[in-house]
């Protein structure tokens, strides 16, 4: 049997490994503190570079839907900590240093995470749809992302209404698990969030026309029987093309999944 890791012993280990992991970033963080983006500006920069609205309240196999109710809470205390945040050239966007930790005493509630490739809550549940968002409109700018994990290792759940291709989620852990991107541009950015009761809404501003405009596609997507279970396989390309021709510059692989499907499926099914 293998040894337990200190933080698997009991929650009391978890609770001091994490506290010490959230110390170790906020020094490693430090030399950083003058780069992270923190001025907001309620005047919108003139040109939409990507929108996209997701939406909060999803039936997730047989989750409880209070938990779903309590996401639609937490993404509206969280989504204004965000809203108009100004990325200038130079700068980091941190989603953990704008949002903060969430606790109950900020009246955030229990809503569904994802742990060691199953369902779970805790406080401040949901945070991951946020930041997926986040990280679909980065992907159709020219900006670099400098901190992502993946939330890929397992399918969860069958697709509801799937609008961005499987495998560019992320994963967050306040504050060691961070998403963070650099502006290496010579343009200032504006990131707009806010939900409306229905969706978590997000618009991505530029002072200026992006030269390319990006497309994320998946393909080559399939399941697969494995001798441990069936498999999400499929490639996820990011095509950069010139806005002013048309023609396509350049083409990367950002992403492969072959991820463990937790639900059933029949996969010779058409």
């Amino acid at each position: 049997m293998p040894r337990k890791l200190f933080c698997e012993i009991s929650p009391l280990t978890y609770k001091i490994s994490a506290q010490k992991c959230i110390i170790m970033r906020d020094i490693k963080d430090i030399p950083l503190l003058n780069k992270f983006a923190r001025e907001k500006s309620c005047d919108k920069l003139e040109f939409l570079i990507c929108g996209h609205n997701s939406l909060i309240r999803r039936r997730l196999g047989n989750v409880d839907m209070t938990l779903q109710e309590n996401k639609a809470t937490n993404l509206a205390i969280a989504a204004p900590k965000i809203n108009n945040i100004i990325i200038k050239p130079g700068e980091i966007f941190s989603f953990w240093h704008l949002v903060g930790s969430c606790t109950e005493g900020k009246g955030y509630k229990a809503g569904m995470t994802i742990a060691r490739g199953g369902v779970s809550k805790d406080i401040g549940g949901g945070m991951c749809q946020f930041t997926n968002l986040i990280h679909w409109m980065v992907l159709h700018t020219d900006m670099k992302i400098i901190e992502h994990h993946h939330h890929d290792q397992f399918d969860l759940f069958p697709d509801f209404n799937r609008q961005i291709p499987f495998g560019t989620g992320t994963s967050i852990l306040y504050n060691y698990l961070d998403y963070r991107f650099l502006n290496d541009t010579e343009a200032v950015y504006q990131l707009i969030t806010y939900t409306n009761g229905e969706y978590l809404c997000g618009e991505m501003r530029c002072e200026r026309q992006q030269e390319f405009k990006y497309h994320i596609k998946v393909r080559d997507e399939y399941f697969s029987k494995e001798p441990d279970g069936t498999y999400r396989n499929g490639k996820v390309y990011r095509t950069k093309i010139d806005r002013a021709t048309g023609n396509t510059v350049n083409e990367e692989l950002i992403k492969v999944n072959h991820a463990r499907v937790m639900y059933e499926i029949d996969i010779n099914k058409k």
